[in-house]
């Protein structure tokens, strides 16, 4: 399955490390990876560092939307230390249309941040962005929000930081009419524990040397020392469908970066929860080894 990633990463945690879950995933064809939102050259100095560790360095990064976000680079020092970027660099949007005209109807665009170049190529090309196969998004909150634990009852939902940083953006591509797999919060909070980090982070690949090195540079930067994998869950029922339980649901970006549950057909389909167990027995052996067990 062709892939584009679009990303904000070195700022959370889940980013970096999704990337390295679908570099490690057989069904994916990763076509490119765009950056988003803030420093963007920097997010692509990090993500072109992490490609060639992979030694996937063949991977194309193109650079897109500096939409200012409020989120910290806890990845700065390791961005920093790739080569600097040299001439003219790919622009993100461009990119997307391209290799949607180029592959029309094979692509699946994973936007796993702010929604601000998914937007412009809707904007700027409607017909070309329409050869897409669908857009998978983590982003919105639907029933459950931020400080809802899975075992208590849901106390609503929450602003969603990937809608929040642009909702215009968002309200764009909610009403876009394409093909939507929206993983809000309420089936993507999902915890790397202690004991899974362990397992990771002990493997002494290259790629597992640096997710060690970016987590604790995350911890230090954000004072946490849980990952959520928010992004990397929206990879997951992209690529496998029994890792959440979905509802054709009608959603709508409010002036405040609410994703309300309106009247009317159906404009995505949205994950509700997620069988953690079948998550973790898909994900880990792609960053350990081993043969993924049935679900």
């Amino acid at each position: 399955m062709k892939f584009i990633i679009d990303t904000d990463i070195g700022d959370d945690y889940d980013d970096i490390f999704t990337l390295a879950v679908a570099l490690a995933s057989p069904e994916v064809d990763l076509v490119g990876v765009t950056t988003v939102g803030g420093d963007v050259a920097l997010r692509a100095r990090l993500t072109r560092r992490f490609l060639e560790l992979a030694e996937r360095s063949d991977i194309p990064v193109a650079i897109g939307a500096p939409q200012p976000v409020r989120a910290q680079f806890s990845h700065r020092r390791w961005a920093q230390a790739a080569p600097p970027l040299a001439g003219a660099q790919p622009d993100a949007v461009a990119f997307i249309l391209d290799q949607a005209r180029a592959h029309p109807g094979e692509i699946t665009l994973l936007a796993i941040g702010p929604l601000s170049n998914v937007a412009a190529a809707v904007s700027r090309d409607p017909e070309g962005f329409g050869n897409l196969a669908r857009i998978v998004l983590m982003g919105g909150s639907v029933r459950r929000g931020y400080r809802d634990l899975p075992w208590r009852p849901a106390s609503g939902p929450s602003a969603e930081y990937n809608i929040v940083q642009d909702i215009p953006a968002a309200q764009t591509v909610f009403d876009s009419g394409l093909p939507l797999l929206v993983a809000p919060l309420d089936a993507t909070m999902v915890a790397l524990d202690e004991a899974k980090r362990m397992q990771i982070f002990t493997r002494s690949t290259p790629i597992t040397d640096a997710l060690a090195l970016t987590y604790l540079q995350w911890t230090a930067a954000s004072g946490r020392a849980l990952p959520i994998l928010f992004d990397t869950i929206a990879l997951a029922a992209a690529l496998d469908p029994g890792v959440c339980q979905t509802e054709p649901l009608r959603l709508q970006v409010d002036a405040e970066g609410y994703t309300r549950l309106t009247e009317g057909p159906p404009n995505a389909e949205v994950c509700v929860d997620c069988d953690e167990d079948r998550f973790f027995r898909w994900m880990m052996p792609r960053l350990v080894g081993g043969a993924p067990r049935d679900a």
